[in-house]
């Protein structure tokens, strides 16, 4: 079967492009795998049409041309296997090893995702959800990630032989997905090729057009450039720069996608081909500038100096065009190599600039990073005679902390790492948090503390009504792992123990009402007593700061309110109290601390003595207590705070900046350098400004004004105060 429907395997196996850079013994586990993959794919076709046999050598045909290693190889000859082979993960590490059967494995996973991959390139949210699916496709496959991207170079070419319907949907998935991949991890190989690929089939006349304004064919560029590298590089040896050129012809979806960015005309485009110039010094790039210009004309108004005027996302570099060898434009970027180094692998990565990336100055995202981390180890991997190292690094590379998961109508949520089903709802709607009660997961049902792991689809099974357990917060139980779904869960908790003590206030005016036999209104009933509106007053009755007589005065029209007296500023004679706080003429008295105010030494304080819970103590500028030494002159008395041991008092504070992501994890990280225990915390955004609320512990005032001096310097921050 073998010998009739395929090529010779032999002759593939020793003079193909697939023995490139591996050792014998690996050349003869290729031929294994070559042979294994011809007899059990046959004359099976993919779902495009294309022959599976055909498919698995072109793919690993690209593989070797990318250097790498023979297992990737393997795999991407064997990349079909598991659809046709029942338990083909134990038969291909029996015969081929755990490493090819893991990549297999990986590859199979990843064309599980054809719907979610089509309903991101399609939908009407594809910018946002095309961007989760790059990071999740990239946290599922790790090293399978470039053998993706060949596979789907592999299908474009195939397509060439395809109707135009057919080969759309995988066109726009390929601009959408895997192009933008291939530039973020600068395979530039596969990058040029999967975007022209993809413009030819979207835009057939637009390609042929633009083809058609290139009066030659890509080598006769290509040779071009060659020309334009030898002219320049005997300029610079004679004038006694070392400098490294390196150069390519333009592909056409980037004159294509530049004539549409700039509303440009083809005769306007001057960097078809072009240059880059690598240098030591920066001082030599103006040297190499001046060698260019001397030896081809320059274009007028084509100069742009990024090094002198860095752009925004700190990209540095000298951009110039001239008229070239042949009388053709080139465009000649310039740079040292610490320059270059930035551009490819830091803060100004071209990708981030290219794809319209929100530009962001200080440190990057840490996806960000690990990006330009594999970057690097591919630029590592030409570099190092000995691949095994850059080998076994690369096998280990984690390239997130997210785990992706699909909602039943596939859209992909990013979680981190050890997310629950609970961090899933809560992700999806504070309600379906709230009434969460179970979970399935791929269709089964999961415990609540369930982890999450990529790819996989989860549903929520939610109640009608109730909320959610105060279990959920203990973190042995391990129901919860973001910040979001634990705050949610306090903030629902605080506003029911907020709405019941004002519900029991609500209950004792109409108490009082009834007992009156009045129909008062509560709005004028709340001002009379000092407040702005009915829920304060209810909460302060419900907090029995408002006592029965004082409701029954303000109903039968009592007027009279007692002047505010001078606040008494220090205890003449005091008792220790229990809390640490001395209380005028009472040995151990209960005290609390105000949670209207929240003091903290070194704040003056007083005191108002409440019925049946003792003392509160107060901030002296307190509008609360104000308020109630309108009305309870008598009722106030003085305050200090007496020998502390080391004990904790909770503030409030407000922290506001420029929202952005990951704001909120340095505030907080900040928080705890500083020693500062965070209990509560509230956050919202308007009109780009995030606002969050915090209650803190601290031990004193200084403390306090060390950790908002330190939140202040947080970037994006633009105030931290006590509140």
């Amino acid at each position: 079967m073998v010998s009739t429907t395929h090529p010779d395997l032999a002759e593939i196996v020793e003079s193909d492009v697939l023995n490139t850079g591996i050792s014998d013994e690996d050349q003869r586990s290729l031929a294994r795998a070559l042979a294994f993959a011809a007899d059990l794919y046959g004359e099976k076709l993919l779902g495009t049409g294309e022959p599976a046999y055909e498919h698995a050598v072109g793919t690993a045909r690209k593989a070797a041309e990318l250097r790498l290693d023979a297992d990737a190889r393997a795999a991407a000859l064997l990349f079909a296997v598991p659809a046709y082979l029942p338990a083909a993960e134990e038969k291909l590490t029996e015969s081929f090893g755990a490493a090819v059967a893991s990549l297999v494995a990986g590859i199979s996973r990843l064309n599980e995702l054809r719907v979610v991959v089509k309903t991101a390139a399609l939908g009407k949210d594809s910018g946002p959800q095309a961007e989760v699916l790059r990071k999740m496709l990239l946290a599922m496959v790790e090293d399978v990630v470039l053998l993706r991207l060949a596979s789907r170079t592999q299908t474009l070419r195939w397509l060439a032989r395809a109707p135009d319907a057919e080969r759309t949907q995988l066109a726009r998935e390929t601009l959408d997905i895997y192009a933008p991949l291939a530039n973020r991890l600068g395979v530039w190989q596969l990058k040029w090729e999967l975007e022209d690929l993809a413009f030819r089939y979207l835009e057939p006349e637009r390609y042929k057009r633009i083809a058609g304004m290139l009066d030659d064919r890509r080598s006769e560029r290509e040779r071009f450039v060659e020309q334009a590298i030898g002219a320049l590089d005997d300029e610079l040896s004679r004038a006694g720069i070392r400098a490294e050129i390196t150069g390519r012809p333009k592909h056409l979806y980037s004159i294509y996608s530049k004539m549409r960015a700039k509303s440009l005309d083809f005769s306007q485009i001057h960097d078809v081909s072009g240059l880059r110039v690598l240098v030591d010094e920066a001082k030599d790039c103006y040297t190499v500038l001046g060698v260019v210009h001397n030896l081809w004309a320059p274009i007028p108004r084509e100069f742009d100096d990024y090094i002198s005027r860095p752009k925004a996302n700190l990209y540095r570099s000298l951009h110039t065009a001239v008229i070239g060898p042949e009388g053709k434009a080139l465009e000649v970027q310039i740079r040292t190599r610490e320059m270059h180094h930035d551009a490819e692998l830091g803060v100004a990565a071209h990708w981030r600039y290219k794809e319209g990336a929100k530009r962001a100055a200080g440190k990057g995202d840490p996806f960000d990073e690990k990006i330009a981390w594999l970057r690097q180890m591919l630029a590592w991997r030409d570099e190092i005679v000995d691949a095994s190292d850059w080998i076994e690094q690369s096998k280990h590379a984690v390239l997130d902390d997210s785990v992706y998961v699909l909602t039943p109508q596939g859209k992909v949520i990013d979680l981190p790492q050890g997310a629950t089903p609970v961090d899933f709802a809560y992700a999806l709607h504070s309600d379906i948090g709230h009434r969460c009660r179970g979970a399935k997961v791929n269709g089964a049902i999961v415990p609540l503390d369930y982890r999450l792991k990529n790819a996989e689809a989860v549903e929520i099974i939610t109640a009608k009504t109730g909320g959610p357990s105060r279990d959920w917060l203990n973190p042995a139980l391990g129901t919860i792992k973001t910040s979001r779904a634990r705050n949610k869960v306090r903030q629902w908790f605080n506003s029911r123990d907020i709405a019941s003590v004002v519900a029991a206030g609500r209950a004792a005016v109409e108490r009082e009402l009834q007992r009156e036999g009045k129909r008062a209104s509560l709005e004028d009933l709340a001002r009379r007593l000092g407040f702005g509106e009915p829920d304060e007053l209810f909460a302060a009755v419900g907090r029995e700061e408002v006592g029965s007589r004082q409701l029954q005065n303000a109903l039968r029209g009592g007027t009279e309110r007692a002047h505010s007296q001078e606040i008494p500023p220090h205890p003449v004679r005091a008792g220790q109290s229990s809390s640490g706080v001395l209380v005028v003429g009472v040995e151990r008295l209960l005290t609390q601390l105000a949670r209207c105010c929240k003091p903290a030494p070194p704040d003056r304080i007083s005191g108002f003595v409440t019925k049946g819970r003792g003392v509160s103590v107060h901030r002296h500028d307190c509008t609360s207590l104000a308020r109630l030494a309108e009305r309870f002159p008598e009722r106030i008395i003085g305050a200090d705070w007496g020998k502390r041991g080391a004990q904790a008092y909770p503030v409030d504070i407000v922290v506001r900046g420029n929202d952005r992501q990951g704001l909120l994890r340095d505030v907080t990280e900040t928080l705890v350098r500083e020693k500062t225990n965070l209990i509560a915390a509230k956050t919202q955004t308007r009109n780009d400004i995030a606002s969050m609320y915090f209650t803190v512990e601290v031990e004193d005032i200084d403390q306090l004004q060390r950790a908002l001096s330190a939140l202040e310097n947080v970037r994006g921050v633009l105030a931290a105060a006590r509140r």
